[in-house]
């Protein structure tokens, strides 16, 4: 049980802590096109993240993947990028984002996974079981994400109601910070 509790906690805090941010923007980017009333939908789009990161992570820690971290690096705030870009292209087309999303979300989920299987690799020992390990930390990642999730679709619910913004210009708003600042990771990451 201890275990468990320690790689909860080490997922919580790979989503939580500010070192985050990579993953904290594709949340963003990620749910920026909903609002609260489709949060059905958004935790379907945060699982399927959650399961395409696990997938990656528990493949890596069994050493069948291996990707060079300065890619991973790169490639994660790139998947940022495209999230965003995606989100101003397709800005009226809801229908679209549902499914294109849900695949973005799995396909990125197995991207981001990458970024932490080097650790994850170091702490588990061969010997060792990956079962509790990647449950726990696969429970605590999506628990960060939840917290993440609901904060900005109470933000999203009193910008709508409250303040009567409309969605249209929210998600131009989020979408091109988001871009901005992920481009900017991006562009400073690339592999030479």
């Amino acid at each position: 049980m201890q275990d468990f509790l320690f790689y909860l906690k080490l997922g919580w805090e790979h989503i939580i802590s500010l070192d985050a941010l990579d993953h904290q923007l594709f949340i963003l980017a990620l749910i920026a096109v909903y609002s609260s009333k489709d949060w059905k939908k958004i935790l379907i789009l945060v699982t399927a993240f959650t399961i395409g990161h696990s997938i990656t992570l528990a493949l890596s820690i069994l050493d069948i993947i291996r990707l060079p971290s300065n890619w991973v690096e790169f490639l994660i705030p790139l998947t940022i990028v495209l999230t965003s870009l995606g989100n101003l292209i397709i800005k009226n087309k809801k229908n679209q984002h549902d499914k294109i999303h849900y695949y973005l979300a799995l396909i990125f989920g197995l991207i981001h996974g990458m970024g932490f299987a080097n650790t994850a690799r170091i702490m588990i020992a061969k010997s060792q079981s990956i079962a509790v390990p990647l449950l726990g930390f696969n429970i605590g990642l999506e628990l960060g994400q939840m917290i993440i999730v609901f904060a900005v679709l109470a933000i999203v619910f009193i910008l709508f109601n409250l303040f009567k913004v409309r969605q249209k210009d929210w998600i131009l708003c989020v979408s091109s910070g988001v871009f901005a600042l992920a481009l900017k990771m991006a562009l400073e990451r690339i592999p030479l």
